[in-house]
């Protein structure tokens, strides 16, 4: 429950700051250029606080946080005074209105710019995309990668960390090949050709260099233990912090994961547990605990295993002065407004399946987490989602700024604007694919949950 209401007041939180600048740039450019603006509003519905501004301008939040507006006057749609005509959106130019309409991507943009500057003035702690092993037969173990090896970049774009690799390639959806260059324990450079021609982003959550079968290093685990919780089934059975898992049932295993497995199989199972403790072998009956994890019972004993640390030759933090930090959310933000762009083109051709889009449901899970991570990762989800949001604004279809644009676009080579009848016919067609959408990215968030 507590996860749940951390979830959504991330959502909100998010929601709210990516809508208010987003409709604070049309607002500022409308006051600009001599607009007259009677609403300025966080959210959709009836209002749930509102004040009167000496401006004029009624600002308010709503109860639905899911948007927002800004209302200008406009003589399609108000009885306007003769001596207010000159302060209406329509008695404006093609370019001033095009301005408006586009002032409020362009404040998501902007703001991602300003977010990343941020973060990268915090710092990012990182690791290096150090490739730990190959999954056989995937796409990465075709060209015989050596491991240990650091991928420094894809497509000739540098990657720093492992979140530049999952971008580089999704970049790379729809080639035929990604270059793929490494550095190995020698600190010699390779570059591998990698053929994706086959491959195609389906509806797997994860990373895309998993897809292709790159596992990022970890630090060895063994099957000694390093700590036995209270009250586990494990410290019931007589588990101590040193023990050797050695079996289950008479089966022996010589690595973590197999235990692991083993463990996960046989929930509320009563087992026999081989451990060496002191250089002798012991016998311990265990009756294994059981949690529920996205609809599935797995078994549960209460037991961590030792391992190494992590090599400090792998950990960096992202941290540059105001100036770097400036050009790097900059830089970041570009890449980020290109990618996505590629994305929508990819979901239109099939290279990216419909079953990846994502509504707010997967939105509030990832500010969520984002947030529990700490203030720089919830600063890079903001900056990514302002820049989606900006860039599907900007998408033709009506409703969205990029139909208003589009229109204005019509009407600066026409000399006229489109009848109203061809717009409201427009957005009749443009409401019915945006629901649809929404629907779809809806629908994909509830058969997520129920996976």
């Amino acid at each position: 429950m507590l996860d749940i209401l951390w979830s959504l007041g991330a959502f909100i939180v998010t929601l709210g700051v990516l809508v208010t600048f987003h409709e604070f740039g049309h607002f500022w450019v409308a006051r600009k250029c001599g607009v007259k603006v009677l609403t300025f509003s966080v959210g959709f519905g009836k209002a749930i606080w509102q004040r009167q501004g000496k401006d004029g301008t009624c600002y308010q939040v709503s109860r639905i946080p899911l948007g927002g507006y800004v209302r200008m006057l406009d003589e399609r749609v108000d009885e306007v005074a003769p001596n207010e005509r000159h302060l209406s959106f329509n008695s404006k130019s093609v370019w001033q209105r095009a301005a408006i309409v586009a002032a409020g991507p362009v404040a998501n943009f902007l703001l991602a710019i300003v977010v990343l500057w941020g973060m990268f003035l915090i710092g990012v702690p990182s690791v290096k995309p150090v490739v730990g092993a190959v999954t056989p037969n995937s796409v990465a173990a075709q060209v015989e990668l050596p491991t240990p090896s650091e991928i420094i970049s894809v497509n000739g774009r540098r990657t720093e960390d492992w979140q530049q690799v999952n971008l580089g390639f999704a970049a790379a959806l729809g080639d035929d090949t990604a270059t793929l260059t490494v550095r190995d324990e020698r600190q010699r450079e390779r570059t591998f050709e990698l053929d994706i021609s086959n491959w195609r982003l389906g509806d797997e959550q994860i990373p895309t260099f998993s897809a292709l079968g790159f596992q990022p290093f970890q630090p060895a685990i063994y099957t000694e233990l390093a700590y036995v919780q209270e009250d586990s089934p494990a410290a019931q059975a007589g588990l101590q912090v040193g023990d050797k898992i050695l079996a289950l049932d008479g089966t022996l295993y010589e690595e973590w994961s197999q235990i692991r497995d083993a463990i996960m199989a046989a929930p509320a199972e009563q087992v026999s547990l081989t451990i060496l403790r002191n250089g002798a072998e012991l016998e311990l009956p265990v009756t294994m605990g059981e949690r529920e994890f996205e609809g599935k019972t797995y078994g549960y004993l209460g037991v961590e295993p030792a391992r190494d640390s992590y090599p400090e030759a792998y950990r960096f933090v992202q941290q540059y002065g105001i100036v770097d930090s400036l050009v790097k959310g900059t830089e970041r933000t570009w890449n980020l407004m290109v990618l996505s762009v590629q994305m929508i083109g990819k979901l239109l051709t099939g290279t990216v399946s419909v079953t990846n889009l994502s509504g707010p449901v997967a939105i509030a899970e990832g500010a969520g987490v984002s947030a529990s991570y700490g203030l720089v990762y919830f600063l890079g989800f903001l900056a990514l989602i302002s820049v989606n949001l900006g860039i599907i604004n900007l998408l033709p279809l009506p409703m969205l700024d990029g139909g208003h644009l589009l229109f204005l676009g019509i009407e600066g080579v026409r000399k006229r604007a489109v009848s109203e009848r061809v717009q409201e016919i427009s957005y009749r067609i443009g409401g019915a694919l945006i629901f649809a959408l929404m629907a779809i990215a809806i629908s994909n968030d509830l058969l997520r949950l129920f996976k």
